[in-house]
């Protein structure tokens, strides 16, 4: 029997909401899969995205990237496609009805494969710009969704189950009105798809002397038109993207693993402790050292 939304909500609700109590963020023993809970409405507050698909069962949120807005809710989810800074705000929450939802990784190999598997021809859209994008939320993806939360309580069964299930999920969104845009980035050859080795070129040598003539090389891309397709599609250009890498590797080495400032700064591929500080700063708002020491204390 077909469900409706409201129904298949009310049940994911009621998993996440169980799952999360007295945290905000929390992970799964199911890889990949991740549930966040908000008792208040915020500002902006700077993150991480990841190439993910996101879904709020109860309340509503905002993600800002560069000058670009998403807002999603309970009739829109949020797609990520590229590993990018970005903020989010919770914009409907309180105690009594807190917004709920998850967040799924997406692979995009196995969206590749999907697309090899059934011979999926690609869907007719224009060319595709930005990193993220708001879907409609249907019945159809929400439904593997409450069978892969009902693995939680029949822990024997994740590792055998959660894969079939999460494949499924990959095939709902190719059939969801973003499947263009995963086309794009899951099929090799594409601008997107080549954007997307970028980024993972740049996570990898993040540390090393940026030369874009080496980057679009590797791309197989001229120079000029990486340059243009990186900053349309993730509003930053490489030099910048790769200064984010290193500036937020930098602030985990000072929290987790004790480094100092300079120490920290050479580690990720500064020559000069002071022009480190200076972007540090900037990023961040504080120097290092205050603004480490600010983290520890949770400020």
């Amino acid at each position: 029997m077909n469900r409706d939304i409201s129904s298949l909500q009310n049940d994911l609700a009621k998993v996440i909401e169980e799952k999360t109590v007295g945290q905000e963020d929390c992970f799964t023993l199911i890889e990949g899969l991740s549930f966040f809970r908000r008792e208040a409405i915020t500002e902006p507050c700077p993150c991480t995205i990841e190439a993910s698909v996101l879904f709020v069962v109860q309340g509503t949120k905002q993600l800002l990237v560069g000058e670009q807005s998403f807002i999603y809710d309970t009739q829109h989810f949020l797609l990520n496609s590229l590993d990018l800074p970005a903020s989010s705000q919770v914009l409907d929450a309180s105690t009594d009805s807190p917004c709920l939802g998850l967040m799924l990784k997406l692979d995009m190999l196995l969206m590749a494969d999907i697309i090899s598997q059934n011979g999926m021809p690609p869907p007719y859209e224009g060319s595709i710009s930005g990193s993220s994008a708001i879907g409609t939320v249907t019945p159809s993806l929400l439904e593997p969704f409450t069978r892969l939360l009902a693995l939680l309580d029949e822990l024997d069964a994740i590792a055998t189950l959660s894969p079939l299930i999460i494949r499924e999920i990959h095939y709902r969104l190719l059939n969801s009105d973003l499947a263009g845009r995963l086309w794009q980035i899951a099929s090799t050859g594409s601008q997107a798809h080549r954007i997307s080795r970028a980024i993972g070129w740049l996570r990898k040598h993040y540390s090393k002397p940026l030369h874009i003539e080496e980057l679009a090389a590797y791309v197989q891309m001229s120079s000029t038109t990486l340059y243009h397709h990186f900053r349309e599609h993730t509003s930053m250009s490489p030099l910048q993207y790769q200064k984010w890498l290193r500036l937020n590797e930098a602030q985990r080495l000072m929290l987790n693993d004790s480094l100092d400032a300079s120490s920290a700064a050479f580690k990720v591929g500064y020559e000069s402790p002071s022009h480190f500080s200076r972007e540090y700063a900037r990023l961040f708002g504080q120097s290092p050292k205050r603004h480490i020491e600010g983290l520890r204390k949770g400020d």
